[in-house]
């Protein structure tokens, strides 16, 4: 499938990008242009385009609007050394779409149609994918069913985009710790929910709880099982321990948790560095006693916005467990995959995709 291309009639001046590239923030500056492709139940995916960023006509009856049926990504941009802009394991991004897309009665989409929806809007707006460390730009495909229908069914009208923003680090420039809070209240998921889906509402779900963990004084928010007992996911991203022997441990994925591309990025580095990793069941309980006798001596959350974000401790009402290792595991899991990504650390895995 080709795009065609309508051009942007005024452009961004390049003087203004260079005042974005200056303090990124997250999701704040869109690009000129935004990549388009239409499904209709009797046609399949057909015009494909890239078009100048703007509103969306929408009928007051979209499904979406509704019933909730969207998924999105998220991916990034980089800028490297050579020149040229690379991507990260854009088929998994691909292949978590459509996944999600089942489980939200959406139609699939090709995997290469989505790759090169991203290859032809980075070629648009390659003046603003910025330099420099922490630095990137932050691509969003998403999809939703546009038909104007009251009806309780699958859609058959749905529209797939990719829009574009410049983005720094999610929780700033430095290698800090940062300060959790254990949601008692509520739950990201359930068995048999949208979980593994990476789907708006459970955001939506989510931000009742991530308001609770600033009104504490904490960056974000974990979430438990349906008992109360064992770690999941960390707001929108997944979660590891470090044991004192350099073991990493990480939820296993039950369809409650998000299938994270960094995360699956993570286990492959480790275990190319020599470090086991455990995939199973972890209890809070667990985190608690490991980190009051030492076995458990490093925490970490990942995802594409963060890439990886060391945890300091984890508030859990009156209690509060305190990480007291040096990340020195983390910080090397993250040096590692950030090189890959910005290219000065060699790409072992062939997980780069140059798009420019």
């Amino acid at each position: 499938m080709s795009f065609t291309a309508i051009e942007h009639p005024t452009p961004t001046p390049a003087d203004e990008i260079a005042k974005v590239f200056s303090d990124p923030g997250f999701g704040l500056t869109f690009t000129d242009h935004i990549a388009v492709v239409d499904w209709a139940a009797d046609e399949g995916w057909a015009n494909a385009r890239i078009q100048p960023y703007g509103p969306i006509p929408l009928d007051p009856a979209a499904s979406v609007l509704h019933y909730a049926n969207e998924v999105f990504e998220g991916i990034k941009a980089y800028r490297h050394p050579d020149g040229g802009i690379y991507t990260f394991r854009p088929q998994k991004n691909a292949a978590r779409l459509n996944a999600s897309a089942r489980r939200m009665s959406l139609p699939e989409l090709d995997e290469q149609v989505f790759v090169s929806s991203i290859e032809e809007l980075v070629r648009k707006d390659h003046a603003w994918v910025p330099a420099g460390e922490g630095k990137a730009l932050y691509l969003r495909p998403y999809m939703f069913a546009t038909e104007a229908f009251l009806g309780v069914r699958k859609p058959r009208e749905v529209t797939f985009r990719v829009i574009a923003s410049p983005v720094g680090g999610v929780f700033g420039k430095t290698f800090a710790p940062v300060k959790i809070w254990v949601s008692r209240d509520y739950a990201r998921a359930a068995l048999g929910g949208t979980g593994a889906a990476k789907t708006g509402g459970n955001y939506a779900g989510a931000m009742a709880a991530s308001s609770a963990a600033a009104a504490h004084g904490c960056q974000q928010v974990l979430f438990l099982d349906q008992a109360g007992e064992a770690v999941e996911e960390l707001g929108a991203m997944n979660i590891f321990l470090v044991m004192k022997d350099g073991t990493l441990l990480t939820p296993q994925l039950t369809g409650t948790i998000l299938d994270g591309i960094t995360r699956a990025s993570l286990i492959q580095l480790a275990e190319d560095s020599g470090l086991a990793v455990e995939e199973r069941r972890i209890t809070l309980d667990e985190w608690a006693h490991g980190a009051a006798n030492g076995t458990i001596t490093e925490a970490f959350a990942c995802g594409t916005a963060a890439v990886v974000a060391p945890i300091g401790e984890l508030v859990d009402g009156d209690q509060t467990i305190t990480m007291t290792g040096d990340f020195s595991i983390t910080r090397a899991l993250k040096n590692e995959l950030v090189g890959i990504q910005s290219g000065s650390v060699e790409d072992r895995h062939g997980w780069l995709h140059r798009l420019v």
